[in-house]
């Protein structure tokens, strides 16, 4: 029997639940056990089905006084999974996400900068060859 894996998945420190999905369309829950939790934990930004380093909160909820509640979910894959992390792995995720928004707001300053150099360029040119005419403006 051909089984598909429900992209969807729940960890919390000592389990995982998977859902897939039979070819009938029922659905059934795999629980695996995890002998050491410790042992398996990977950053909470990377995604264990494509190693992509963009996985991202879209639900977060404090489940206790050093717990969160997180959907993470990976745009590349489209993979998703639901746990409660201990306040370090948050504040770990929240730093790459610190950084990665401090990499695209750098790489979007120097996007405008080029794009206004090349405006200035095309300007400074069309008027050293009197394209540009009053009714331009």
């Amino acid at each position: 029997m051909d089984q598909t894996p429900d992209r969807h998945s729940h960890a919390n420190p000592s389990h995982s639940v998977h859902r897939i999905l039979l070819p009938s369309g029922r659905k059934i829950e795999v629980v695996r056990f995890q002998e050491d939790p410790a042992a398996d934990r990977r950053p909470l930004h990377v995604c264990p089905e494509c190693s992509s380093t963009l996985v991202q909160p879209v639900y977060w909820s404090e489940a206790s006084e050093e717990h969160w509640e997180l959907l993470l979910t990976c745009p590349n894959c489209e993979w998703e999974t639901d746990g409660v992390y201990r306040q370090a792995e948050v504040e770990e995720l929240e730093d790459r996400l610190e950084e990665g928004l401090a990499d695209m707001l750098a790489d979007l300053q120097r996007l405008a900068q080029a794009n206004m150099a090349d405006e200035i360029d095309r300007f400074v040119y069309a008027l050293g060859a009197d394209l540009i005419l009053p009714e331009d403006f």
